[in-house]
């Protein structure tokens, strides 16, 4: 048994029998429910004009307690990790048992997948070598180009080690490692300030991502922006034929759709895709999985945080609405098998069905033939922030790299530009679909009722006919 397996019992003088006791009186006449463990350990480092503004440290453990009885659920936690702490929490989330007599569901199944090793990705380079990263980011930001004016640099590493306990000695554990690293250029020609940035990571070591290659990269992708918004010009205005570029712009699907595609949505029918299994929701074409599953992705888990393993769900398929992503309470609620998508922010939180990687298949249309079909209208590329109405499906996007179409071909620069719409509808707008899917570089950080977790977006070009584009443009 590794040293992990122990960790929660070996650190804190807890006793695993009465430990199990606890929880198995606890959750008797429940529907569901389990003991959380959660041991955490984080740092990040902060760099910025030249030096090292910040550097932090920290570790966390703590544990939750749920209840499930029906549509209720009843949790406690404590950040103390001790029989007392727990036994109080028990008390607790009975209270949801009361007037209610439930068979407890079945563990979740078995699985032979384990995506991490027991690693910490912390150990895997030295403070130094971490610190002179940035400083080296730094310096070579500032040689490839003298219109470099500020260089940000940002580097985080976590390890966070789970268990879960279920009565009858059913138990789950994980191992998450995760690192970001993440470049701010701003550039300055003829008093205009424009800002290029890069983020990157996944769940791997430091060592992956101090190499020169990768970082000098990074740097150089970052330049490259802020040197294309220097020749920006005010984004024009009005409904328009949109260009999505690969990777990133997975966004605007993760937001405008992947929410309304979650199984609490639907099971409240809050959602603009609430009963619309079966039916078409998009265009022909239009495949869109989440996968948790994929080794080293920002949002892939060997299991979710109710002990249940990940999976790829077909969400849309050819156009046709499948699936919805499911944590068990929803998916039992729904008469629906779980997907493999509670997740939790922290022992602290609650679980709700939550994205891992979603994105859209590819498609049978080069980039280039997509662009060549446009006569007039915008390429978008990269995204900024968002806001969207699950209920509505309503969205609005704001361009933090996009170009001007001309005759088939990419043309100037424009700077402002903001995408308007409404998921459901846009996915019906689609019309071509790229050979040239592509996840994110590992930057994307999903919140939910308070709640952020990690995770993975992407998808090929695509061309949406129709959007309205709201630009900076006069006239």
């Amino acid at each position: 048994m590794t040293s992990h397996e122990n960790l929660f019992f070996t650190q804190t003088g807890l006793e695993r029998s009465r430990v199990q006791a606890i929880v198995d009186k606890t959750l008797h006449g429940a529907d569901d429910g389990e003991l959380f463990l959660e041991y955490r350990q984080t740092e990040s480092f902060s760099f910025d004009d030249g030096r090292l503004k910040a550097a932090t440290y920290d570790t966390t453990q703590g544990f939750g307690l749920r209840a499930v009885a029906g549509e209720a659920t009843g949790y406690a936690h404590a950040s103390e990790l001790s029989e007392a702490a727990i036994a109080r929490a028990a008390e607790s989330v009975s209270v949801v048992k009361l007037g209610h007599s439930g068979v407890l569901a079945g563990a979740p199944p078995r699985s032979n997948l384990q995506l991490y090793a027991s690693d910490s990705p912390l150990d895997s380079a030295p403070f130094e070598a971490k610190v002179k990263l940035m400083g080296e980011v730094d310096a070579y930001a500032r040689k490839k180009d003298p219109r470099v004016k500020q260089v940000s640099c940002s580097l985080a590493g976590e390890w966070q080690v789970v268990e879960i306990i279920r009565p009858g000695g059913e138990i789950f554990r994980d191992i998450r490692p995760l690192v970001r690293l993440s470049i701010s250029i701003v550039v300055e020609q003829n008093g205009r300030q424009e800002t290029g940035y890069y983020g990157g990571g996944g769940r791997r070591a430091y060592t992956d991502y101090i190499v020169p290659a990768y970082w000098q990269a990074g740097v150089d992708e970052a330049l490259r922006m802020a040197l294309v918004n220097l020749q920006s010009v005010p984004a024009p205005a009005g409904e328009m034929t949109v260009v999505l570029g690969s990777g990133w712009p997975g966004i605007l699907l993760h937001e405008a759709v992947g929410h309304g595609l979650e199984g609490d949505f639907n099971r409240k029918k809050t959602s603009a895709f609430a009963g619309l299994l079966g039916q078409r929701v998009a265009s022909p074409g239009v495949t869109v999985v989440d996968d948790g599953t994929i080794a080293e992705r920002r949002g892939s888990l060997s299991i979710d945080d109710e002990g249940t393993p990940t999976s790829c769900t077909v969400l849309i398929e050819d156009g046709i609405l499948k699936n919805y992503m499911q944590d068990r309470m929803n998916a039992r609620l729904m008469g629906m098998p779980p997907t493999g998508n509670g997740r939790r922010e922290s022992f602290g939180s609650p679980v709700m069905p939550r994205m891992t990687n979603t994105y859209m298949l590819a498609g049978k249309h080069s980039p280039e033939e997509i662009l060549a079909s446009v006569k007039e209208g915008i390429y978008a590329v990269q995204f900024g922030g968002g806001q969207v109405d699950i209920t509505s499906g309503k969205f609005v996007f704001s361009c933090t790299e996009a170009y001007r179409i001309q005759d088939g071909k990419a043309a100037e620069p424009i700077k402002g530009a903001t995408l308007i719409g409404n998921g459901p509808d846009a996915m019906t707008r689609v019309s071509m679909i790229g050979t040239d899917m592509k996840l994110d570089t590992g930057i994307g950080t999903c919140g939910k009722n308070g709640q952020s977790v990690p995770v993975g977006v992407g998808q090929p070009t695509l061309r949406i006919d129709a959007l309205t584009v709201g630009g900076t443009a006069a006239g």
